[in-house]
């Protein structure tokens, strides 16, 4: 702003054909009873909020922000509330131009014959799709369970990726396990860059790509200050819409506000063992794409 088997099987979604998760780490989704169920899974337990089912309506936005802990809970409420509309505020917030510019960021990934593909942050699953489409394995990988049931239920019966529940920060593959990894709108959400990068230099083998697409802080401040104002007024308007609430979308402006830009991220990818970078604009800054290759000596 970013999801079970793609079989529809109930249980522990499982990855074939790749390597084995670390022991230590188990992911699976749990299916609620009934859709408006407001139980929630933190660290193990299950609690209940305490207003709308979701936690949002308590928690300050900002103080939320400023916190990895309190991002992460934050998000993961957010994004279980909205996905049933995430494909419709994506296109409105991208300006119509969010599949042309998915499109794009795939063939910049030059996938090869029986590439391995893992997408993060995969929301309802386009990239995945998209990297699948030309018979690659790939794997759709998500913090948000009802974010993984649309993805399965949107593709269902294509034979495309496999969707695991997970966290970027703490990826359930062994080392050097992908050629590609791609990512929509999910660097900005995490909560720590710095773990999500570290990561993602783990599971790519030496020579591996790793593309990003997200949006960004323009360097001017006009522009910038008329584009976080824009995004304040269309959210509020989608909010009031779609979920009678006009503060539901504030988090997509505030998020900006302490994402520290494409420039750094780029320089945290080159400190973290990438050698090759494009960091690519797009409607003049608005956006911005990253192409980073992990160095062939495979020291990260």
């Amino acid at each position: 702003m970013g999801r079970r088997h793609a079989n529809g099987a109930r249980g522990r979604t499982h990855v074939d054909r790749l390597p084995r998760p670390r022991k230590t780490r188990k992911f699976h989704i749990r299916l609620h009873a009934a859709r408006g169920d407001d139980e929630r899974h933190d660290r193990g337990r299950v609690c209940r909020s305490r207003t709308d089912g979701w936690g949002l309506t308590t928690i300050s936005l900002r103080r939320a922000l400023s916190t990895p802990s309190g991002k992460s809970r934050y998000v993961r409420r957010l994004f279980s509330r909205i996905a049933d509309r995430y494909d419709l505020i994506t296109v409105v917030l991208s300006y119509g131009l969010d599949r042309r510019w998915k499109r794009r960021l795939i063939g910049m990934a030059g996938l090869h014959r029986g590439a391995r593909v893992l997408d993060l942050a995969t929301g309802t699953g386009d990239l995945a799709f998209l990297a699948s489409a030309e018979g690659k394995t790939v794997v759709g990988l998500d913090i948000t369970r009802r974010m993984l049931e649309l993805a399965a239920a949107k593709h269902a019966g294509s034979g495309g990726p496999r969707f695991i529940q997970g966290d970027m920060m703490a990826l359930p593959f062994c080392a050097a396990s992908f050629d590609v990894v791609t990512t929509g709108y999910g660097i900005r959400n995490v909560p720590e860059l710095t773990p999500a990068i570290d990561e993602i230099a783990r599971v790519l083998r030496p020579g591996g790509r790793f593309l990003s697409l997200d949006f960004d802080r323009p360097d001017n401040r006009v522009v910038r200050a008329v584009y976080f104002s824009y995004l304040t007024v269309v959210g509020s308007i989608l909010g009031l819409l779609l979920h009678g609430d006009p503060d539901t979308y504030r988090y997509i402006p505030q998020s900006l506000r302490t994402y520290p830009g494409s420039r750094e991220v780029g320089r945290m990818l080159k400190a973290r063992g990438f050698d090759w970078l494009v960091v690519l604009p797009v409607l003049g800054g608005l956006l911005a794409m990253h192409s980073a290759q992990k160095a062939e000596d495979g020291n990260r």
